[in-house]
């Protein structure tokens, strides 16, 4: 059996993001918090037009989770 067989199942993307939050979840508890703050992303949207950039939005923002 290769060693590359999650390349059956899996894009590359999900398969570092499964060993990242493994990773994650196997260190100890103040190490752990650290690190899944550092795995947080934004994702910013802003329609531009003739130049100008309009106001910036937060599509996964913390507060709309709430």
């Amino acid at each position: 059996m290769s060693s590359a067989t999650w390349r059956n199942f899996f894009t590359y993307n999900k398969y570092a993001q499964i060993t990242a939050r493994a990773v994650r979840q196997s260190l100890k508890e103040s190490e752990r918090v650290v690190a899944e703050k550092r795995g947080t992303t934004a994702l910013k949207y802003q329609q531009w037009e003739n130049g100008v950039g309009g106001p910036q939005v937060l599509l996964n923002s913390e507060e709309a989770k709430k």
